[in-house]
């Protein structure tokens, strides 16, 4: 996400090395690079001008002030400020007042509605502890009712649904109306995909509109799609007046011109980004947040958040007591690791950190390492997992057999979880070795690009 735009604003910055102070000519050569890096970013031309020229007006502006900050981290300073004002400028929540309150989910075809339905119910339910509906309107697409099922029983949402029926208008207003009488605080409408340029569908989704009266009118945009997504948004705006925008597939070879241009376009702010297909993969869009991220800063307020969702502090407590015992196996382990994957992709996780990006280079990381240990551990046998001291090595060739690797892919596996335990064992004991470290590679080694 956004990795070759952040590496030529890095490349725009580096104008300023050796520089002591900002000048027109700096400010030029600079500009001209981080012009050409927006648009390469698929943002549209006449954005990226606006753009530059307000960083322009407000780096010159500030050429005689705070003369102990170096040129490159002011114009950074500037950059960032204006990135984030760009993209909105402060987080949007989205409206669930109401009894029940109604949100409806607009979008084009495969651009990731039903997939966002179930993503936000499942938010709705964790984070704003709202009893949810979800309701099936997508009467055209083969599967989208079953896709829709599968996904409220997964989220523990409820679903209304009527196969038989091909009205959506009269399926929206009989799932309100289900709503009421069984107490749910939200109902979510999931509508069918339409093209921009179909009028009938384009009418259908506004009577929609128009019958449901909903708190908020959702439009999902494939982030993929880059320029051609904010020219649908506001094909979409100027039909449906939507509240906010939903960029999915965040995660995927995105360049970045949607989340950058639409905002501006639209003039509409982005409620919710999506990054992957896992339920939980789906954040409240902050402005601030995500131009840190863009500049290679990193984002570890939305990775403390992230591990906070999944920490559960009672299981904290067992595992603190197994560790000082010296009791921690390979099911705790297991038990760790799936807590981590739920935090979302390992290489977006370690961009989140600050610095992290930068130092490690160009060494690619991916979830695959997750698979090959969960391998190894799930091919001990239930004795085995709770008693690491018995790894023999007639255990460890079975279990490579068992596991499709190597014996040395098991050997290091055993030794690496080996040292980890002992490390965790004795800081446990002595909180004064904190932060030393140890036990690293767990996840096997990132491979070169």
């Amino acid at each position: 996400m956004f990795d070759n735009l952040s590496d030529r604003l890095e490349g725009a910055f580096k104008t300023f090395t050796g520089d002591n102070k900002i000048t027109e000519i700096n400010v030029a050569t600079s500009l001209k690079e981080i012009r050409r890096a927006l648009v390469a970013a698929d943002v549209n031309y006449k954005i990226a001008k606006e753009f530059t020229d307000k960083v322009k007006e407000k780096a010159l502006g500030s050429k005689n002030v705070l003369k102990a900050v170096k040129p490159g981290q002011m114009m950074v300073k500037i950059v960032q400020d204006e990135l984030t004002e760009l993209m909105g400028g402060q987080s949007v929540g989205i409206n669930v007042k109401g009894a029940p309150a109604v949100v409806l989910i607009a979008g084009l075809q495969g651009s990731g509605k039903t997939t966002f339905t179930g993503k936000l119910a499942l938010h709705l339910k964790e984070k704003r502890k709202m009893k949810v509906l979800v309701t099936a309107c997508d009467v055209y697409r083969p599967a989208a009712i079953d896709q829709l099922t599968v996904l409220s029983e997964q989220v523990g949402a409820g679903i209304y649904k009527e196969p038989e029926n091909k009205n959506p208008v009269e399926i929206a207003l009989n799932a309100i109306a289900h709503a009421q009488d069984n107490k749910y605080d939200v109902v979510i409408v999931d509508t069918a995909g339409r093209l921009s340029v179909d009028e009938a569908m384009m009418q259908e989704i506004a009577d929609v509109r128009d019958a449901i009266s909903p708190n908020e009118t959702l439009f999902v945009v494939d982030s993929m799609t880059g320029q051609d997504a904010v020219n649908t948004a506001k094909v979409f705006n100027d039909r449906l007046n939507f509240d906010g925008v939903v960029l999915t597939k965040l995660d995927g070879d995105t360049r970045g011109g949607a989340a950058l241009s639409v905002k501006y376009t639209v003039d509409k702010p982005i409620k919710f980004v999506s990054t992957g297909e896992k339920m939980e993969q789906l954040d409240v869009f902050h402005p601030d947040r995500m131009s840190q991220r863009i500049l290679g800063m990193g984002d570890i307020i939305s990775f403390v958040e992230r591990a906070q969702d999944q920490f559960d502090e009672d299981e904290a407590k067992r595992l603190e007591k197994r560790i000082k015992k010296n009791k921690f196996d390979f099911n705790d382990f297991l038990g760790q690791l799936n807590q981590l994957k739920k935090m979302g992709d390992i290489k977006s996780l370690l961009n989140m950190i600050p610095g992290m990006k930068k130092a490690m280079g160009d060494i690619e990381i991916d979830n695959s390492a997750f698979s090959r240990v969960e391998a190894i551990i799930q091919s001990m046998t239930p004795t085995e997992r709770a008693q690491p001291e018995l790894m023999s090595m007639s255990r460890k060739k079975r279990i490579a057999r068992g596991c499709g690797q190597t014996i040395d892919d098991v050997n290091r596996f055993i030794k690496q979880f080996d040292q980890m335990r002992k490390m965790m064992h004795k800081m446990s004991n002595n909180p004064a070795m904190m932060g030393m470290g140890g036990g690293g590679g767990m996840m096997g080694k990132g491979r070169r690009r």
